[in-house]
C-alpha cells in the first residue's frame, strides 16, 4: 500500500476512534481556558451558500483510483467520510444527502443513518439506502465493501484526502465537479479562501519573530492511548498557518503518531498544546492531562497553555478550516499584538 495511503487510513481511523471511544467522567476537569471552552461549545453547523446549486449531469470524472465513473443523477448522495459530507452540505446539497460517516459530526447531518465509521464501511447499509452517487476517499474501506458498492452498478467516485491548506481549493473543486455543481464549487472556493486568507491575517506581528512551538496530541483517556503528533499527523500545515512551529515535526518525528513519552515531549519542548476537544475531556480535562508523563514539565504544561477544538472540524481541511484557524489564532495569542 502506498505510504500516502498508510497516512491517511492512520488518521481517519484516529479520528473515528475519538469520535466514538472518547468519554468524560467530568466537564473537563476546570482548567481549560475560557476561550478553550467557547471554542469546544460553539455550534458545530456548516454554512451552506445562499445560491441554490444548478447541477448539470451527467458529470464523468476521473476516481483517485483511476476509475472513470459518471454520475448520472445527485438525488440521494452517500459521501462515506465527514469531510465529503461537510462540502456536499456547504455547496447547498445537504437535502440530497441520505447517509452519513460517524465522523460527519455537524448538526444539519445528525440525524442522518450511520452507515460508516472509517475502515468499516457496510455495503448492505450503504445499498439498502439505494443511493445515486456514493463519495469515499482512497482511505476508505474495506476494499470489498467499495467493490460491493461498485458491483451493485452505483457510482462511486474516489478522492484524494486533504492533509493541508493547499488541499483545500482542490477537494472542493472535484467534489463540485462530480456532482454537477462546478459554478457552486468556484464560488465556494473563493468564499473559503477568502475567509482563510482574513483569519490569516488575525495573526498578531509578535508571532513573527517568537513562533510558539505547539505540539498536537492525540488522547482517548478510556483506552490509555495517549499520541504525539508528528510530520504526517495533519496538523503542521494548520498549525504553521497560524504562525506557529509544529513541535512534533519540528523535534525530528517523521510518523503521524508516536507514543507520547517523557523524553519526546522534552525534547519537542512545546509552548502550546492542541487537542481535540473529546480527547481533552477523556482525560478529565487540563488537570488531567497534567498527570499524562512528561506534560507538565513542558513550557505548555506549566503554562497550562492548552488549546482545544472541535474533533469534527479540526483537520477536515474544508470550508470551515478558516473557523478553526481563527479559533486556533485567538486561543494561541488571545489579545496579543
Amino acid at each position: 500500500m502506498p505510504r500516502s495511503l498508510r497516512i491517511a487510513g492512520a488518521w481517519t481511523a484516529v479520528l473515528a476512534l475519538a469520535l466514538t471511544g472518547c468519554g468524560s467522567s467530568s466537564d473537563g476537569g476546570g482548567g481549560t481556558s475560557p476561550k478553550a471552552k467557547a471554542a469546544a461549545s460553539a455550534p458545530d453547523r456548516v454554512e451552506p451558500l445562499k445560491s441554490r446549486p444548478e447541477p448539470a449531469l451527467p458529470a464523468t470524472v476521473t476516481s483517485a483510483d483511476g476509475k472513470k465513473v459518471t454520475v448520472e443523477d445527485t438525488s440521494r448522495i452517500v459521501p462515506l467520510t465527514g469531510s465529503l459530507s461537510e462540502i456536499v452540505f456547504t455547496l447547498g446539497l445537504g437535502k440530497n444527502v441520505v447517509a452519513r460517516d460517524i465522523t460527519a459530526t455537524f448538526e444539519q447531518a445528525k440525524k442522518l443513518p450511520v452507515v460508516t465509521r472509517a475502515h468499516d464501511v457496510s455495503a448492505e447499509s450503504v445499498l439498502s439506502l439505494k443511493p445515486t452517487v456514493v463519495l469515499a476517499d482512497t482511505s476508505t474501506g474495506p476494499a470489498e465493501a467499495i467493490g460491493q458498492i461498485r458491483d451493485a452498478g452505483i457510482p462511486l467516485v474516489v478522492f484524494d484526502p486533504a492533509k493541508g491548506l493547499d488541499d483545500v481549493a482542490p477537494r472542493i473543486e472535484a467534489v463540485a465537479k462530480t456532482l454537477g455543481v462546478e459554478k457552486s464549487g468556484d464560488e465556494l472556493k473563493s468564499r473559503t479562501q477568502e475567509r482563510i486568507a482574513k483569519a490569516r491575517k488575525s495573526i498578531p506581528a509578535s508571532a513573527r519573530t517568537e513562533k510558539p512551538r505547539v505540539a498536537f496530541l492525540y488522547l482517548r483517556g478510556s483506552a490509555s492511548v495517549y499520541l504525539l503528533g508528528g510530520r504526517e499527523s495533519g496538523a503542521s500545515s494548520l498549525l504553521e498557518a497560524a504562525g506557529a512551529v509544529d513541535a512534533g515535526k519540528e523535534s525530528g518525528l517523521k510518523k503521524d503518531f508516536t507514543a507520547i513519552t517523557s523524553e519526546a515531549l522534552a525534547k519537542a519542548a512545546p509552548d502550546a498544546i492542541l487537542v481535540m476537544s473529546k480527547g481533552l475531556e477523556s482525560v478529565d480535562g487540563v488537570d488531567g492531562l497534567l498527570k499524562i508523563p512528561g506534560v507538565a514539565e513542558t513550557p505548555a504544561g506549566l503554562d497550562r497553555r492548552i488549546v482545544s477544538i472541535d474533533d469534527g472540524v479540526l483537520l477536515n481541511y474544508g470550508p470551515r478550516t478558516d473557523q478553526v484557524l481563527k479559533s486556533l489564532v485567538e486561543q494561541l495569542y488571545g489579545s496579543a499584538k
